[in-house]
């Protein structure tokens, strides 16, 4: 069956004005409000060909550069060390004492933008309208966004059923994708803490009552669940995905333990309205509203929180081209953000260790080191010599492995130690697939500097397995 992602015919010009509900309410701001704010600024989505062309002719000449003085290995070097010195800072950070719910039940509103999803929106219902949670204490929304398949007779259906299932249907031509369906419904909701779930997802049912405690604490403006493929007995694909959550969220949530930068992955991500109201709501200038919300919250102050338990499981891509489509759609999304807010980002607008954090494990490891890839593969060829990002992509790898490792012993913990030497082959494997990212982002990050990109929402089709 397939499991490829296709562009919907709801696209616009990324130069079009930010068409979303939080502008009246920037108009309410007073000045200082609006002054402290500064993040939908219209001019911030326009240029982005141009600002990506900027940093490829930064990044291919600062690579030769780097061969050509003879000190170059040097900084590498060092780059190198500050990697491996910030890894074990984050390997070393204390864990965090799990808290129970106390006193009232906060009203929660789980959200869903849907659009033909026949195949798993049944069972999605199902789960989130029978959490161990007070029933008049949340209350589910499927945005259908103009179905055609049998999605909304399966949700009219469904909302017999359920009491606390609303349904919001979106007409043909509504802009915006994701991020406008969520936008959409966000007023029609009563919740102190929304979260936004995908079409696939499934959840225990104990997934409020372990989640909603990480927001007893004030700075915390979202928590993100560890993302479980749920078909990752399928193939090397899926299987592969399995380690990569598995690495991701280790990293994620010794991150957030030491104060620093977790991620938003969009499927079983939780938000509190007021952080959410305070930096904008869902960007439909992006790509990827998740990553784009996540560098907001930060800007304005907020923790995201990162957490192994509970999960939320989702079906994984089950080959090669699948993926590439829906990783290079991440990438793009990830390096627009970039782009967008690097002004705000330079103004250690986020504070001096999340700014540190964003340009060494996420600017530096994830977008300039496969960008520099090519260069420095030349340069190297040309010279005679090994290419001189090579210490600086070995501690990468290295620091990859054993959080892959981590990350799946975590996962298998009560399978003894004999199990470690699966759980290596595995880390193995995992490493081998996250090469393709060297790929997707280098070859990203060509096409942004030369085609202008016009946004679409991009979807994934479920199995239904």
């Amino acid at each position: 069956m397939p499991a490829n992602s296709w562009p919907e015919k709801d696209s616009y010009n990324e130069l079009d004005p930010l068409n979303s509900i939080f502008a009246e309410m920037s108009a309410n701001m007073d000045l200082d409000e609006q002054r402290s704010q500064k993040l939908f600024v219209p001019s911030r989505f326009q240029g982005r060909r141009r600002k990506a062309a900027l940093v490829l002719t930064m990044v291919w000449s600062g690579t030769i550069a780097l061969h050509l003085v003879s000190w170059g290995f040097l900084i590498v070097l060092g780059l190198a060390t500050v990697v491996g010195v910030h890894a074990l800072v984050i390997v070393f950070a204390k864990p965090r004492v799990n808290e129970e719910m106390k006193g009232d039940f906060p009203f929660i509103s789980l959200l869903v933008a849907a659009k033909n999803e026949e195949l798993v929106i049944g069972n999605l219902v199902n789960n989130l309208c029978n959490l161990e949670y007070p029933s008049s204490g949340y209350e589910v929304w499927i945005v259908d966004d103009n179905s055609s398949d049998k999605t909304p007779e399966l949700l009219d259906e469904l909302a017999l059923k359920y009491e606390n299932l609303k349904v919001l249907r979106r007409e043909a031509g509504a802009s915006g994708g994701k991020s406008g369906a969520l936008n959409q419904v966000l007023p029609m909701t009563k919740g102190e803490v929304i979260a936004v779930f995908d079409a696939d997802a499934q959840v225990s049912a104990d997934v409020l009552l372990r989640t909603i405690p990480l927001f007893g604490r004030d700075n915390v403006g979202a928590v993100q669940l560890r993302k479980e493929i749920a078909n990752a007995s399928t193939n090397f694909w899926t299987k592969s995905q399995m380690a990569e959550m598995a690495v991701d969220t280790f990293f994620q949530e010794r991150r957030s333990l030491g104060k620093g930068i977790g991620e938003l992955r969009g499927n079983g991500q939780f938000v509190r309205r007021k952080a959410l109201y305070s930096c904008g709501g869902w960007n439909e200038e992006t790509i990827t509203d998740d990553l784009d919300l996540t560098l907001r919250l930060h800007l304005d102050k907020w923790d995201i929180e990162c957490v192994f338990y509970p999960v939320v499981k989702e079906e994984g891509v089950t080959n090669a081209v699948s993926l590439w489509h829906q990783r290079n759609r991440w990438a793009e999304g990830g390096y627009q953000r970039y782009l967008d807010y690097w002004d705000l980002i330079l103004r250690n607008r986020m504070g001096t260790w999340k700014t540190l954090e964003l340009l060494i494990n996420f600017v530096l490891i994830q977008y300039i080191i496969p960008t520099a890839a090519i260069p420095d593969l030349l340069m190297a060829i040309a010279r005679h010599r090994p290419p001189i990002l090579s210490p600086l992509t070995g501690m990468t790898v290295t620091v990859s492995f054993f959080g892959m490792f981590a990350g799946l012993k975590r996962i298998n913990k009560n399978k003894g130690l004999n199990y470690s030497y699966i759980l290596a082959l595995q880390s193995l494997r995992g490493i081998l697939y996250m090469f393709h990212w060297l790929v997707v982002i280098s070859t990203t990050t060509i096409r942004m500097s030369l085609r202008p990109k016009r946004l679409k929402w991009v979807k994934t089709l479920r199995q239904g397995s």
